[in-house]
């Protein structure tokens, strides 16, 4: 008898339905899974055996075929354990029928017959609902993320027996059912941090400022202890809400990799990531075996932060140049290729030489000649040029600390980045994947950063004077049209051109001769 049960595959952060077929005859007792399976898919006839036999069926003894197709889609994973354990008990006859061609199911078992967690059920539901299937079957830990898809049925299972249950008499489980408006509204302003913690600083919160509302790369350099890392993890908190449709993408990413917390099912904040220095560039970017996410994709819509950039490797950084421009990331196996987004704000931090002390205003430098330049070498001039704001920070004086007066909180601030954006997306609505300054192409930048004649003038000198390179004359437009959105100005006028070219330092020939 062939019984046909439905699963789902994850290709990068979208699925594609997989039909199961299990054929049991009465001519021998081999075991065969076909259609592109991996090890944990091979293994999955000792766990289902031990699973239908715990729960008091028999596991079919004759020649058993499982086909899964399209056969030219690998299949990884345990989570294809319930589906084959469920055709298995139908082919047999052990298992009502009528019921399995209207749901996606998937699950991995324990040997008891347990239902362990999955990856991935939220783009599994997508293509569940795309499908027109009935409803989906997930471990219950995966129901309320998968049952973010309105117009599917959602049951959450914890063991065996209970699957086998609604399929023979459906009024044994409900549906799980999310408000995902509701959800979504709950958690999204709900902060731990607050710019209002930060004492003194006040060039740097406005550096961060025109960065959240621009999306401007911003690296901070200074001292160790001056409040980088402080400042940078509180940049989220001025940043434009998530809509929903961004916020289920950001999800899909996580709930691929695995990395979705227990207790939630939608990320309702920008996500914040900060990896290690020693990080290897297959996990900064993604890859593996099989494809999956890296740091860049868990940052998408939110801040990648790299705290120390100088110690990251050359070829960790170096990977990361295309992503940045491009937005996404593609990754190519001999049999597959994928793509995952990767469209995220790039904040990094270093000290401004070995020892940390250049340029302090108490504290001498030992480092030798030379040396400060071989530091910043570390960082190569191609991935420099795709930040826009260099941005020195300074220890903070004694009497700012003894301040106990609150600052400017987060949500002041982030009303006047939000009437920025605003006013971008206004501009850029006729053209596609613009969405900020900081994505401008060159042509569209002269459209847009139009200067008067002072401007023009003192843009010259500047450039003249401050010897600053070429490659920071688009990013001083860029940075001084954000500084001019956030006053409501059409005019880039003198005062913004200034703003952006004080946040270039690192362009300046003769900031090494401080």
């Amino acid at each position: 008898m062939i019984v046909k049960t439905y699963g789902s595959a994850v290709q990068g952060v979208e699925a594609i339905s997989i039909v199961i077929e299990v054929n049991v005859a009465p001519k021998g007792t081999q075991f065969y899974i076909v259609g592109l399976p991996d090890s944990a898919v091979k293994e999955s006839e000792r766990r289902i055996e031990s699973a239908i036999i715990n729960i008091g069926f028999r596991f079919p003894r004759f020649r058993t075929v499982v086909n899964m197709a399209p056969a030219n889609i690998r299949k990884a994973g345990s989570a294809y354990d319930l589906p084959i354990a469920l055709g298995l008990m139908a082919a047999s006859e052990q298992l009502n029928t009528e019921l399995l061609s209207q749901f996606t199911i998937m699950g991995e078992l324990s040997l008891d017959g347990t239902v362990q967690p999955i990856r991935g059920a939220l783009p599994i539901a997508i293509q569940a609902r795309k499908e027109g299937f009935k409803g989906l079957i997930v471990p219950a830990q995966n129901a309320r993320e998968a049952a973010m898809v309105n117009n599917l049925d959602v049951y959450g299972v914890t063991h065996l027996r209970e699957v086998i249950d609604f399929l023979q008499s459906p009024d044994t489980l409900q549906p799980v059912f999310v408000d995902t408006r509701a959800e979504f509204a709950n958690g999204q302003q709900h902060f731990d941090i607050d710019f209002n913690d930060v004492k003194g600083q006040y060039t740097i919160k406005r550096a961060l400022e025109v960065a959240a509302a621009g999306g401007h790369n911003a690296l901070l350099i200074g001292p160790p202890g001056a409040g980088k890392t402080m400042l940078a993890r509180r940049l989220c908190t001025i940043l434009p809400p998530l809509s929903l449709q961004e916020a289920l993408e950001t999800t899909k990413i996580h709930s691929v990799a695995g990395k979705l917390p227990a207790d939630a099912s939608l990320i309702t904040q920008r996500p914040f990531r900060s990896p290690h220095h020693t990080i290897s560039h297959t996990a900064l970017i993604g890859g593996g075996a099989i494809p999956q996410p890296g740091e860049i994709s868990l940052a998408h819509n939110g801040v990648l932060f790299l705290d120390e950039l100088p110690e990251f490797s050359r070829q960790a950084l170096e990977v990361m140049r295309q992503p940045i421009e491009e937005r996404k990331v593609s990754i190519s196996r001999a049999r597959l290729s994928v793509e995952f987004p990767a469209s995220f704000m790039l904040v990094t931090s270093m000290n401004p030489c070995p020892c940390g002390f250049f340029n302090h205003p108490e504290k001498a430098c030992t480092c030798a000649p030379g040396s400060v330049q071989r530091y910043l070498n570390r960082v190569s001039g191609p991935l420099m040029d795709r930040i826009d704001l260099h941005i020195e920070v300074t220890p903070v004086p004694v009497h700012s600390l003894l301040d106990y007066s609150d600052g400017e909180p987060s949500a002041v601030i982030r009303d006047r980045v939000l009437m920025a954006r605003e006013i971008q997306s206004a501009r850029f609505s006729a053209y596609r994947g613009i969405y900020c300054n900081a994505q401008m192409t060159t042509s569209l930048l002269r459209k847009v950063c139009r200067l008067n004649k002072e401007g023009e003038d003192l843009l010259k000198t500047a450039m003249q004077k401050l010897k600053l390179s070429a490659r920071a004359y688009d990013r001083i437009l860029k940075v001084s049209r954000t500084a001019a959105d956030l006053e409501a100005s059409e005019q880039i006028k003198i005062e913004h051109l200034a703003e952006a070219i004080h946040c270039r330092s690192l362009d300046r020939e003769d900031w090494w001769d401080k």
